[in-house]
């Protein structure tokens, strides 16, 4: 464990947001030091805490979107909880908030009371469709965005309906976005002194990440198409089938790639084919290249496999599981798992931080925590006395 001091340490993020896109962005804050402070509402927790399976009780996704986080309830809606949450922001240097547009407004908790309160601050808007616009105030998820962005629509195989993916693409991607964009607030409050919102549509972020679709159409009128695990880029260039029953995806994006893997699989005339020498013609006789390479891989194990394409320099990988995600020796190595202990739970494998920085790497210094476990200690070291906590209580502010 290193001893340096954590990059982001001083920085102090109160999480107000709910579900993946602001907590994702918060916990990533966290990893690196930040002094992150979950809010919420003393009756109504982050629903991430009761999605997918938990064990005693205990949400585990809620384990590894709440690392790094100490946790209090406030109810906003209150005198008690407003005027709580203004001294607490008096103290940040960002909060993350994912309410539908107008809702900190109700409370007299916009961005005009906060930055009057403190005008270093970052203000981190996350909502499905962006703070202005026909569809800012209708309820969103990840999943409008997947389908409303043109993800979905070039997902799948031509033949089969859209396909949605089977995790919170959308909001994860906008939970990285959000970081970049805080971070890139607090750099820009060196220079000025003072903070800003940030307001990201969840709807944004995972457009960025298509491509030049926009940019095809808007010149060729070229309209992206499904082509399942094929590319209109390149072939070979799908998922193929070995004779032990296992799965390997193989691309072929560079052409030196592609001969080899015509002269592995034991057809080099087709490498010397006219049509070969771009990957856009390559694709458009997918079908032959595709019987070449899984004839060939269907014959064999997926080790053979594996090994020839290591010792031709072709590029493949096992399609893996979680199963193989955790005995895999390249994630091992990079030390992309890692073990917390957790006073819960006990020891919990989870992804590690996003990325190693040779000189003040990120940790993950504990688990999600439990629904309000820390707010007596957060509160009192805002300045609370015994008797304001009690008070809080009695109003159902905590």
């Amino acid at each position: 464990m290193s001893t340096a001091t954590p990059p982001l340490a001083g920085v102090r993020v109160l999480d107000l947001a709910t579900l993946f896109a602001g907590p994702l962005a918060a916990t990533l804050l966290g990893d690196f030091g930040a002094d992150v402070i979950k809010v919420e509402h003393p009756r109504r927790p982050d629903p991430s805490r009761g999605h997918g399976p938990a064990k005693h009780g205990a949400g585990l996704w809620w384990k590894v979107l709440g690392r790094n986080k100490r946790t209090i309830t406030l109810d906003l809606s209150t005198s008690g909880g407003r005027a709580v949450l203004l001294r607490l922001a008096a103290t940040a240097d960002v909060v993350v908030e994912n309410f539908r547009p107008g809702t900190l407004e109700k409370w007299a908790l916009g961005w005009q009371e906060l930055s009057a309160v403190n005008p270093r601050l970052v203000l981190a808007r996350v909502t499905a469709f962006g703070q202005s616009g026909p569809y800012a105030h209708r309820p969103g998820f990840g999943t409008l965005a997947e389908a409303l962005s043109g993800f979905a629509a070039i997902t799948g195989e031509p033949d089969a309906p859209p396909t949605l993916p089977p995790f919170g693409l959308a909001d994860s991607v906008a939970g990285l976005a959000t970081a970049c964009a805080v971070l890139t607030a607090l750099a820009a409050r060196e220079r000025t002194g003072a903070g800003q919102v940030v307001d990201l549509a969840i709807i944004e972020p995972i457009l960025s990440v298509l491509g030049p679709q926009l940019t095809w159409y808007d010149q060729l009128g070229h309209v992206q198409q499904r082509t399942g695990n094929r590319s209109a880029n390149n072939a070979p260039r799908n998922t193929y089938r070995t004779a032990d029953g296992h799965w390997v995806a193989v691309s072929t994006s560079a052409q030196s790639v592609a001969e080899r893997v015509m002269r592995l699989v034991g057809r080099p005339e087709l490498a010397e084919q006219p049509w070969f020498a771009t990957g856009a013609d390559r694709a458009a006789h997918a079908d032959v290249l595709d019987e070449a390479v899984g004839s060939w891989i269907a014959a064999r194990t997926r080790a053979e496999v594996l090994a020839a394409f290591e010792k031709a320099e072709a590029a493949v990988a096992p399609v893996q599981d979680v199963r193989d995600v955790l005995a895999d020796p390249q994630y091992q190595a990079l030390g992309t798992v890692t073990t917390v202990d957790d006073p819960e739970l006990g020891p919990l494998r989870m992804q590690n931080v996003l990325f190693r920085l040779s000189a003040t790497p990120g940790a993950i210094r504990w688990a999600g925590r439990p629904h309000g476990a820390d707010t007596e200690a957060v509160l009192t070291e805002l300045g609370l006395t015994p008797a304001e906590l009690h008070t809080l209580r009695e109003e159902g502010a905590l």
